[in-house]
């Protein structure tokens, strides 16, 4: 345990950012298994429109600084494409 103050300080800082980090993280993972299943559904319809929610949820997670931002796009790249393999 620290024992100086600005150490017991930056332990509590730093439990809470990762506390909001991982509920971020989270609704990342929420809005693409949201389209991964409507995907696996075949209803189109329904996964263009948990595309659609979802893909502004990924970007925010790279504005807030949880995920880079290639690896976001790339994420929405990949979701879009299999989406659009469902309406063909």
């Amino acid at each position: 345990m620290p024992n100086i103050a600005s150490a017991k300080k930056r332990t509590r800082t730093t439990a809470k950012r990762t506390a909001i980090n991982h509920a971020r993280k989270s609704r990342i993972r929420t809005a693409t298994r949201k389209v991964e299943d409507a995907i696996s559904s075949g209803d189109h319809k329904a996964a263009a429109a948990a595309l659609k929610a979802a893909e502004p949820e990924i970007m925010r997670g790279v504005s807030k600084g949880v995920t880079h931002k290639n690896t976001a796009s790339r994420k929405v790249s990949r979701l879009t494409k299999r989406v659009a393999k469902l309406k063909g």
